[in-house]
């Protein structure tokens, strides 16, 4: 029984997303045939060839095409020239090319290029390097417009086709959209993909489907199994799934695939593996969802899970390192990390050791179940994938990052003598304290990132944070002191938050940014979903739901009637822009209602 794990497109261009890698090291440790690709760093990379322009520039020949597009189109010959240059240089495969794009005489310059500012105070004068990807990048988004806006209304480097299984309640469009005729970027897809299937010849595909832009590409290739591979099964699961089809009621999806797994995928995956091999009853799956006579039918077993203990390290053979590259979309110096470098993905321990925070999922699996292992088995986990990849910067996934085990993983760490880089989220708690903060710098720690929210006492006792702002001042001092960099998220817009505690929370975010207690911060729009205390009991916070019904297809995001006494849309835009400028260290002076004084 041979099963192949597919991420669909797209994840992230600079590093594997590790859901099959942790599901291909636990099964093939219970010896099971496993392969693995990411299709969606193989579509990028033949999408970013010349051969494959040519093929859009000759299909766009002839069109009346808007300004911007015409402006890139233009300059087709220099794309076709100079794609196969820019990609060697972000996958680190010359980087004396750095200079010449840095001075811009090598690059066409399309539309995105025009809101650049002035790149030497942006990067430095010798930060060649970092502009010349920041340059590239903009390149490559041009090209992604380009082929977004001519031929392919579904195509972006992150995502694919997110705008139509983002919150969506019924199935109707994602099913037309499967429907339609294929893209040029659809048909390289498939043949990508069928090349994949007639090369491993596997008797299962699993598809893993973490984000919501993941869907339409996993469905299209399930299609295509459907039409000419008919006897393969088809799995799906992931993060989309455990949000947002934990309800579903709707069928037709299973006119593409056999089975929903749910959760952690290795037992539901382990199970289903061995129930089609003959092995096992089908009331023996494990948080299995499948259609049987045009009935849905969960196979629940809900409580069976493997401790973390025991999963083997995440496996990352099969997986091609060399295609992946590295972009710098924005100059915030956390986001940055995301998309640039090479990051071994793992978790040091399963679920948040809080679950508590009422904006949060925390009645998923994924949350609300902490299992911490040993600190030697996840500093062993560490030094095998090394092994593995040759990479020693790790981005530890978790929720949020134990302190007590965090210390365990630095000792260990600094007792093996190691040389490793890792960044993650925590919880800006008062167990970061100078020591514990001296130590993971001394492991190894280079940033974290963590959950300020709306710096208001009363907002966070609301939210159940757990911490107080001056806890959260005292965690980010420590850590900067110790020589970590801090990112912090913030939200805004939640229930009851009146104007003048959002003005507060931009006080102290200025505040922190100019004592140095933070280096990077970014403001999200707080959202109500099903799986939150918020969601689940909005009337503790001043709110109601307008429908307490199911959707047939989707369910996560929960509509609410909110009543704000200011406009929330214009208030979200000034946070932002007063702490993009706080961040390269402008702006302190400007009075903080300024930044909300729109024309």
């Amino acid at each position: 029984m041979k099963l192949l794990l597919v991420i669909p497109p797209l994840t992230q261009l600079n590093t594997p997303y590790p859901s099959t890698a942790c599901l291909s090291g636990y099964l093939r440790s219970k010896g099971f045939d496993v392969s693995q690709t990411d299709l969606g760093i193989t579509l990028v990379d033949e999408i970013f060839k010349p051969s494959f322009l040519e093929k859009v520039f000759d299909k766009t020949e002839g069109l009346k095409l808007p300004k911007p597009l015409r402006r890139i189109y233009n300059h087709r010959f220099d794309y076709v020239r100079t794609i196969t240059p820019v990609m060697r240089f972000l996958r680190g495969q010359d980087p004396s090319l750095a200079i010449r794009i840095a001075n811009r005489t090598l690059l066409p310059e399309g539309p995105r290029f025009d809101s650049l500012g002035d790149m030497e105070w942006a990067f430095g004068v010798s930060g060649t390097t970092d502009m010349a990807q920041h340059l590239c990048t903009l390149y490559l988004e041009d090209l992604s417009d380009y082929i977004r806006e001519t031929i392919d209304p579904f195509f972006d480097l992150i995502r694919y086709a997110e705008s139509i299984s983002s919150f969506a309640p019924t199935f109707d469009e994602l099913e037309d959209s499967l429907h339609r005729e294929t893209t040029l970027v659809d048909q390289l897809m498939l043949s990508l993909f069928q090349k994949k299937i007639e090369q491993e010849e596997p008797d299962v595909v699993g598809f893993s489907v973490p984000f919501p832009g993941c869907l339409y590409a996993a469905l299209r290739c399930a299609k295509w199994l459907r039409e000419y591979r008919p006897e393969m099964k088809i799995e799906m699961g992931g993060g989309f799934v455990n949000t947002e089809l934990r309800s579903m009621s709707d069928p037709r999806l299973f006119d593409y695939i056999d089975y929903l797994t749910y959760d952690d995928g290795e037992l539901p995956t382990e199970m289903l593996l061995r129930f089609l091999d003959g092995g096992l009853d089908e009331k023996e799956l494990v948080r299995t969802l499948y259609c049987k006579e045009g009935t849905l039918v969960f196979s629940g077993n809900e409580k069976q899970n493997i401790a973390f203990n025991e999963i083997a390290a995440p496996d990352f053979e099969g997986l091609e390192h060399a295609l992946y590259f590295s972009m710098s979309e924005m100059l915030n110096p956390m986001h940055r990390m995301w998309t640039n470098g090479k990051w071994n993905k793992m978790m040091v321990a399963h679920g948040c050791y809080w679950a508590k925070c009422a904006f949060c999922d925390t009645s998923l699996d994924y949350i609300c179940r902490y299992d911490a292992p040993q600190a030697s088995v996840v500093v062993d986990r560490m030094q095998k994938i090394m092994e593995q990849t040759g990479i020693s910067g790790f981005h530890f996934v978790d929720e949020a990052l134990p302190p007590r085990l965090l210390k365990e993983v630095s000792l260990e760490i600094i007792e093996r003598k190691m040389v490793v880089s890792f960044w993650g989220n925590i919880r800006f708690d008062k167990s970061f304290t100078p020591e514990l903060c001296s130590l993971l710098y001394q492991a190894g720690c280079i940033a974290v990132s963590g959950g300020l929210e709306v710096a208001s006492d009363r907002l966070l006792r609301l939210m159940n944070k757990g911490v107080t702002v001056t806890q959260v001042m005292d965690a980010t001092r420590n850590l900067t002191d110790a020589g970590i960099m801090v990112h912090a998220y913030l939200m805004y817009g939640f229930p009851t938050e009146t104007y003048q505690e959002t003005i507060g929370a931009l006080k102290i975010v200025r505040d922190m940014f100019r004592d140095g207690l933070l280096q990077s911060a970014f403001w999200h729009r707080y959202a109500m979903t099903a799986h939150s205390p918020s969601g689940k009991h909005p009337e503790t916070f001043s709110v109601s739901r307008t429908t307490m019904q199911n959707n047939p297809f989707c369910n996560n995001e929960v509509e609410y009637e909110e009543k704000f006494d200011y406009d929330i849309e214009k208030v979200g835009e000034g946070l932002k822009l007063a702490t993009y400028n706080y961040m390269h260290g402008l702006g302190f002076e400007i009075p903080l209602k300024k930044w909300f004084n729109f024309k």
